[in-house]
């Protein structure tokens, strides 16, 4: 179980999201945006839109973890979201647009919760048991992975 000082540390991590991955896409053309950032992986747009649609289900998540007792948390299927239209296609900025309304919301939500609220349980049909503790772990280090993919891609290309 994190501790205090490390639950903060890892909300500021999803409070930077945004301003990260903005950076990360900043001057990018549309072909790179079309770039996949390794072989079969997905493009550099799909992972933005991607960063939307996940952390919409996790704010989702963390809501059903704080008002109903054991929720069962529904999976997506993150290949196949990032395989419509609209992960492949649509520009970048709606997708930072949402994670710049979403995430004051997640870290404010998160910021005010008693110390009781962090052990409560869901049941996630392919991971079983998650806790409000443990989609904080996941988050907070899933945006950073991603941007990561980005910032790296951009390194190898010298872009």
């Amino acid at each position: 179980m994190p501790t205090f000082s490390e639950r903060n540390a890892m909300i500021e991590k999803i409070e930077r999201l945004p301003d990260l991955l903005e950076q990360a896409v900043k001057g990018l053309s549309e072909d790179q945006l079309d770039t996949r950032y390794r072989d079969g992986g997905w493009t550099v747009r799909q992972v933005v839109h991607h960063l939307a649609d996940s952390h919409m289900n996790a704010f989702v998540r963390m809501k059903l973890l704080m008002t109903e007792e054991t929720p069962t948390i529904k999976p997506y299927d993150q290949e196949e979201w990032a395989e419509l239209p609209d992960a492949k296609a649509f520009p970048v900025q709606s997708s930072i647009s949402i994670l710049r309304g979403l995430h004051p919301r997640i870290t404010h939500f998160l910021r005010t919760l008693p110390d009781s609220a962090w052990q409560r349980k869901g049941v996630h049909p392919e991971s079983g048991t998650i806790t409000l503790d443990s989609l904080l772990v996941t988050y907070s280090k899933h945006g950073e992975n991603h941007v990561g993919q980005i910032t790296g891609l951009r390194s190898r290309k010298g872009w």
